[in-house]
């Protein structure tokens, strides 16, 4: 890696510091000459230059990526191609946590509950948008210096996954020791395969070992399959999440929001974590080499050492060194040449009849300097302190530098718990020595993060849309409603003038189903068939009710009414009622035998009879009907009545 040291990435990125490497890329802590801060680089190997395939995966991937907004997710600056991908992120001076590990350190319940809970957050947020990490590991848990933590390398497990290069260590895409069984088995992913790694990591983090380790990659993924993760004693009281987290069966874990809620049952019983004992991103080790070769940067050719990392914020000429370098450089070469000198009158190289000559050249030398420095000294201006001016507000600016000659550079973030106009920051520090002209750098708040509008609100019933709003910190604004003919009442239908984010608080209009809309009851209904009035009123998705009734007008099978009138309209799904003709209602011929005359005519009469005529002397009783007594007729029908003596009209 020491060969890219000094490289400049798009005239802008200049790699300065070996920070690790992988198979699939190198990571350099570099410089943003523009911005003039530091970042980290991550240069991806040169076999992936020249896949296409990859390469359309890797941009569209930083751009999703770069677009996510967490404070525990590795936040993606830029992205590029010269000669190889590379892709640019915030620079975490913490450390990774296989760093950690590989120091020896073992973590405790309570500092693995403090990790597990922000690498679930983080995960939480971006399984919500439809990310899923794939290659969770301790190599892309990394902290600030402060240990607060990032997950790191999002999108980019899914790129390497869909190309058509090999990695050059063959390793398992989705690093094989901490894949979950459905990665062993070529299955389909979702956010769950994510939960199982950070389970493995946690636990390899409290005890030391990684379980299922076997001698070679397929024996560590088949092992995976057949039994399920148990973390052992050493997870104390987080052993029975982790374990559920680590259930062989995605359908068996939680989610990564369940994975969290599992953890923070256990923080009141665990003692307060102890800080971590990070272990630095790039190791100090002191250098003796010769600043490496020459770089050609701009207009000039500049030689850099690899184990010279500027502090950020420093100015940078158009050759690619600050002033802080030019004045490190300049001493380390007086230095380099005295020491050189004085070595070799200490190993005899110098003619000892040439002596009085070199301490006249000395004392010559010696008065060019002091000369020089007065020089110097009386053009120099007075230094000037950095002023403190993080927690102001950008309008009081001004009146803290007062009358100090600096210029000042503006960058604008949005950050959790600050006003908008607050400066959250500043380069120098307050207290560092500056000079006249010099320029203060200073971080001035936007305003808290802005809220990401959820996606996934259309299809959600009204009231669950309301609390995934109020989750994302948002309110439910206008509801405006709308006939739909399949969405049922109260479906969420459409998010109204969409924007990916808004700030906090703000309202989100939405439009709802009112369900189907009201239709009329059909027309034409009445003297239809029965079958085929109710297959009209089903057409309009009405449910048709039928009542039987006798009629002397209508046939039978005919509908005789419909209720409520047609043309009424009613909701989808609601009772039409038809009125469904049995014909003429039968009338069984009553038995009015020995009854007077008009009695009996009475009860025929009421039977729905017409008594046409009476046969025989009119004072005797009845003698007989006809038709006779117990005949099945039809309302309206008929009869005759025969009294005693009427012998020869009824034959007797």
């Amino acid at each position: 890696m020491d060969d890219q040291l000094g490289r400049v990435l798009d005239d802008r990125y200049r790699l300065v510091a070996a920070i690790g490497a992988g198979a699939s890329a190198h990571v350099f802590l570099a410089d943003d000459t523009r911005l003039r801060r530091r970042v980290a680089v991550k240069l991806l190997h040169e076999s992936l230059a020249a896949d296409t395939m990859f390469l359309r995966r890797f941009e569209a991937e930083a751009r999703l990526v770069a677009g996510l907004n967490h404070p525990h997710i590795m936040a993606v600056h830029d992205w590029g191609h010269q000669g190889v991908p590379y892709l640019v992120t915030e620079y975490l001076s913490g450390g990774s946590l296989r760093r950690m590990l590989d120091e020896g350190v073992r973590l405790s319940p309570s500092q693995a509950l403090v990790i597990g809970l922000e690498a679930a957050r983080a995960l939480d947020y971006a399984h919500r948008r439809g990310l899923v990490h794939r290659d969770i590991k301790p190599d892309n848990v990394i902290f600030d210096a402060e240990g607060r933590l990032r997950i790191a390398d999002f999108g980019l497990a899914r790129a390497l996954a869909e190309s058509s290069v090999t990695e050059p260590s063959g390793t398992f895409l989705g690093s094989a020791r901490y894949a979950s069984p459905e990665q062993a088995k070529g299955s389909a992913l979702d956010g769950r395969s994510d939960v199982y790694s950070l389970a493995l990591v946690l636990g390899e983090a409290m005890s030391g070992r990684l379980p299922f380790d076997a001698d070679t990659q397929l024996g560590t993924l088949m092992a995976r399959t057949e039994a399920d993760y148990d973390p052992g004693e050493a997870a104390g009281l987080l052993r029975r999440a982790l374990t559920r987290a680590g259930a062989r069966d995605p359908d068996e874990r939680p989610d990564a929001d369940g994975f969290a809620v599992a953890m923070m049952a256990t923080a009141e019983q665990l003692p307060r974590p102890e800080p971590l004992p990070l272990a630095g991103a790039i190791e100090r080790t002191p250098s003796t080499a010769e600043p490496a070769d020459a770089t050609e940067i701009g207009a000039g050719s500049v030689a850099v050492a690899a184990a010279e990392i500027p502090e950020p914020g420093v100015e940078y000429a158009a050759d690619g060194l600050s002033r802080r370098d030019r004045k490190a450089i300049a001493r380390k070469e007086k230095h380099r040449h005295r020491t050189e000198r004085l070595l070799a009158i200490e190993q005899g190289d110098v003619k000892r009849r040439r002596w009085p000559w070199a301490i006249v050249a000395l004392v010559l030398a010696a008065a060019a300097v002091v000369g020089g420095f007065l020089v110097y000294d009386s053009s120099r201006s007075e230094p000037i302190a950095a002023p403190s001016v993080v927690g102001l507000s950008i309008d009081d600016l001004d009146t803290a530098i007062g009358d100090l000659d600096l210029t000042v550079r503006r960058l604008d973030v949005r950050r959790d718990g600050t006003q908008v106009g607050e400066i959250v920051a500043q380069s120098p520090a307050p207290g560092v020595e500056m000079e006249a002209g010099d320029e203060l750098e200073v971080t001035v708040s936007l305003g808290e993060p802005k809220a990401v509008v959820p996606t996934d609100l259309v299809g959600m019933a009204l009231d669950a849309a309301e609390l995934r709003l109020q989750a994302e910190l948002l309110v439910l604004g206008e509801v405006t409603r709308a006939f739909d003919e399949e969405a049922p009442i109260d479906q969420v239908l459409e998010i109204l003038e969409p924007l990916p984010e808004l700030e906090r608080g703000s309202a989100v209009a939405l439009l709802v189903s009112d369900g189907p809309a009201p239709r009329p009851v059909p027309d034409g209904l009445v003297g239809l068939p029965e079958a085929d009035a109710i297959a009209a009123i089903e057409a309009a998705r009405l449910v048709a009710t039928r009542v039987e009734e006798f009629s002397d007008d209508v046939e039978l099978g005919l509908v005789i009414a419909v209720t409520p009138p047609p043309g009424t309209e009613v909701a989808v799904g609601s009772p039409v009622e038809i009125v469904v003709s049995l014909g003429r209602e039968p009338v069984i011929v009553p038995d009015v035998e020995g009854l007077d005359i008009d009695e009996a005519q009475t009860i025929l009469e009421e039977a729905g009879l017409v008594v046409i005529e009476i046969e025989g002397p009119p004072g005797q009783p009845v003698l007989t009907t006809d038709p006779p007594s117990g005949t099945e007729l039809f309302a309206g029908d008929e009869i005759v009545i025969f009294t005693v003596g009427a012998g020869d009209a009824t034959g007797n």
